[in-house]
């Protein structure tokens, strides 16, 4: 039987493929079943390979990376599993804390920063050897810290120098700012004011697009692309706050700016991985932090 955070993983996974999420793969898009299928089964094989087997956060991800593309022949879900690794990490193998802290229950952010602080040039060269197998678009040659080269530096060094240029490795710099600072608030107030939980991810990841140009449109289409999609996001966040923020009656222009990015090749994955990450933390703090919650866990 699997545990309650492979679940969480799995669940968090499919979730997010039930909101509309613009440009990205969800259910309401035509002509993606094929890779819904894919997506769904990444997300079962690489939730049984990040919570079970030796720990690690390095050692996860390159399992899960495996483990995907052992399943689907391809790329689908490297940013989720980036994020949500030290995620796993920090419920099935906390760091104690340091000297003189507080021994009692640390909330979930707390015990995340002591799995990042801890990570080691190991996790790096796994990381790497995940990454490398994944093949992202768009993932060049940077002169500093290939992923195709072993490490010179723990994975935690490797994704500040990275920071800049990537919003996955700027949750590592700094904690998981966006997932706790601007997810979880939104995803929170969009179901204590009774949205259902696919329209609340759609506001989470709606919001994510407007605070600042995606990753993956960033690396693919340029910097002048990535603002202009933020920018038509920003427009749609502000009218969603103008609704008391329920995405809902924006459906048809969600539909239609979901279109336009399909149009023109754009997605932003990286928005979508972000989404994914907040709503496995929103699932933690719930089942092992004790959050008080509606948010009501997948059946699927």
């Amino acid at each position: 039987m699997p545990s309650w955070i492979e679940v969480a993983v799995r669940d968090a996974c499919l979730d997010e493929l039930q909101a509309l999420k613009p440009g990205n793969v969800h259910v309401h898009a035509a002509g993606v079943d094929a890779l819904l299928a894919d997506f769904t089964h990444s997300a079962a094989v690489a939730a049984v390979a990040l919570c079970n087997g030796p720990p690690g956060v390095g050692a996860r991800i390159l399992r899960a990376v495996r483990a995907t593309r052992d399943a689907v022949g391809h790329n689908t879900n490297l940013g989720i599993v980036l994020l949500a690794a030290p995620l796993a990490e920090a419920v099935l193998n906390p760091p104690p804390p340091a000297e003189g802290a507080d021994a009692g229950a640390a909330p979930l952010r707390a015990v995340l920063a002591r799995v990042l602080a801890g990570l080691t040039r190991a996790d790096a060269d796994a990381a790497f050897r995940a990454i490398a197998l994944a093949a992202p678009a768009g993932l060049g040659r940077p002169a500093a810290h290939d992923v195709h080269e072993p490490a010179r530096v723990t994975l935690l060094e490797a994704m500040r120098a990275a920071a800049g240029r990537d919003r996955v490795a700027a949750q590592y710099a700094t904690a998981y700012a966006e997932v706790f600072e601007a997810g979880l608030p939104r995803l929170a107030a969009a179901l204590d004011a009774g949205v259902p939980a696919p329209w609340a991810a759609t506001a989470v990841h709606l919001g994510f697009l407007a605070d600042g140009p995606d990753s993956h449109i960033l690396r693919k289409h340029g910097a002048a692309t990535a603002a202009t999609v933020c920018g038509e996001a920003a427009d749609l966040e502000r009218r969603r706050r103008d609704h008391g923020g329920d995405p809902r009656p924006l459906a048809a222009a969600l539909r239609r700016f979901d279109a336009a990015l399909r149009g023109d090749g754009l997605n932003p994955g990286t928005c979508a991985d972000l989404t994914v990450a907040t709503l496995l933390a929103r699932r933690i703090e719930k089942s092992f932090f004790g959050l008080s919650s509606n948010y009501i866990p997948s059946e699927t």
